[in-house]
């Protein structure tokens, strides 16, 4: 008997998740595609109508200065489930269909230690973390620890309107009939709903397609911005996309009232990158998305390209109404939520973002490493960008030319695995929100000192980076 309550002890002690087992709240995570910072009404946008998400808000926290981990779709993905800059797992830009490079197996997600911890896991939307979707080739979302899953490779498709490509647990599901959104959040909420025994905790990660192009919207919302506010080809469609898609989240909001989980539940909402360019390619007619006051859109280093709305409702733990200014990002999910469900994080492999918990406790964030992004292909000169606290540095690089087919290894690797920064701008965030002044020259001291420090964690980053030149 003495040795039975030693080990019990033991037990208790030892594991974090029997610890705190009554008090592990749940996590949904709701990720949209292309928003731009400036593209709700809590965010500033003039016409587009978002009550939900403005009520969101009004819960809980508007954060100000909230952060991608990429300015593209895949990238920012696999940041976002691993806690790691992107490029340290080899998911370097976004993943066409039948490419080989993808989210490895050897991963480590937040959905895999939430479930080994006793949560259940689902992901429903976009999943665009490997380019052979539904095969036996690549990891697929349940190899990334979800029990869970209902989604599609990229985008859907013919659009977002009655899309045809969704797999659900591997078999398709074929013709749909509604908009992706309200799909995808029905299925989460179907999800939630059948869980056979809803006294487990469970984490939710929802992947809105929109409003990323081809972007299609429900008829009476379209027409209502064509009479109000919208003036341009695509204009009212996009708007009426983003109205569709903060509906969506009123759905996912009044069923975690539903089911008694308003209290119990940290909600996450963000987007994945800044807003697309318009007209950038011919399908983008319709891309009306804005970055507000930041430089620069999606694929862009600067802050247009990674600065995204970010809201936090965590009843209790997030006061009404607040818009911390603190930087954040979405690396810093994984660790905040394994501190709140008493799960320790992976020690074999290096984390790039921070919990967030300190805040919850109205403390200071202390990051042991500052906000660090790279993207080889950004539009613009500057291809890496680090962030610590007020300031930015970025910088261009310098590497060799690449011809031939943008996403094949024998061309992208070594443009990838040779490149070196270069020359840096710098730019103090809180008295030049759009990054026009480059405070370089005037800064000599803390430039030396930030280019230090972005170059130790690039090559930090190099060194892990994985190469996908096939042998």
């Amino acid at each position: 008997m003495r040795f039975l309550l030693i080990l019990l002890a033991f037990l208790v002690v030892a594991s974090p998740a029997i610890v705190n087992a009554a008090n592990r709240p749940n996590f949904l995570v709701i990720l949209c595609d292309d928003l731009g910072y400036g593209d709700l009404a809590c965010y500033g946008h003039p016409t587009i109508k978002t009550p939900h998400l403005d009520k969101l808000a009004r819960q809980g926290w508007r954060f100000t200065d909230c952060y991608s981990s990429a300015p593209v779709c895949s990238s920012s993905r696999a940041g976002l489930l691993t806690g790691r800059t992107p490029s340290r797992v080899g998911v370097y830009d976004w993943i066409p269909s039948g490419n080989h490079m993808h989210l490895k197996k050897s991963e480590i997600t937040i959905a895999h230690l939430l479930k080994k911890a006793g949560y259940d896991t689902a992901m429903v939307g976009k999943w665009h973390c490997n380019g052979k979707f539904n095969s036996d080739a690549q990891p697929q979302p349940h190899d990334a620890g979800f029990d869970y899953w209902y989604a599609t490779q990229n985008n859907a498709s013919p659009s977002h309107r009655n899309p045809v490509n969704f797999v659900r647990d591997g078999k398709p599901v074929g013709k749909t009939e509604g908009f992706s959104c309200q799909l995808v959040a029905d299925d989460g909420i179907r999800w939630l709903k059948s869980r056979s025994d809803k006294s487990r905790p469970f984490f939710l990660h929802v992947c809105f397609h929109e409003p990323h192009e081809p972007i299609d919207s429900p008829d009476t919302m379209t027409e209502r911005y064509k009479n109000g506010g919208a003036t341009r080809k695509g204009e009212a469609l996009y708007y009426a996309n983003v109205e569709n898609l903060d509906a969506a989240v009123g759905k996912l909001m009044a069923a975690l009232d539903e089911l008694d989980h308003t209290n119990d539940t940290l909600v996450f909402f963000t987007s994945d990158n800044g807003p697309e360019t318009l007209n950038r390619y011919s399908n983008a007619w319709r891309s009306h998305g804005v970055p507000g006051p930041l430089r620069g859109m999606k694929l862009w280093m600067y802050d247009g390209g990674i600065r995204v709305a970010g809201i936090m409702r965590f009843p209790e733990r997030t006061e009404p109404s607040e818009e911390p200014t603190v930087p954040v990002f979405s690396l810093d999910l994984l660790p905040t939520f394994c501190e709140l469900a008493g799960v320790e994080v992976p020690k074999d492999r290096a984390l790039d973002g921070t919990s967030l918990t300190p805040l919850f406790n109205g403390e200071n964030l202390k990051r042991t490493q500052p906000m660090f992004w790279h993207y080889h292909k950004a539009l613009g000169e500057p291809k890496i960008a680090m962030r610590d606290g007020d300031w930015m540095i970025v910088a261009t690089v310098e590497h060799p030319s690449s011809k031939g087919r943008s996403h094949a290894a024998e061309y992208v690797m070594p443009r990838i695995k040779k490149a070196r920064p270069d020359s840096y701008e710098l730019f103090q965030i809180s008295k030049d929100t759009g990054q026009k002044s480059d405070v370089a020259n005037e800064e000599p001291e803390r430039l030396r000192s930030m280019a230090a420090q972005l170059n130790r964690i690039w090559n930090d980053v190099q060194s892990e980076a994985p190469d996908w030149r096939q042998p």
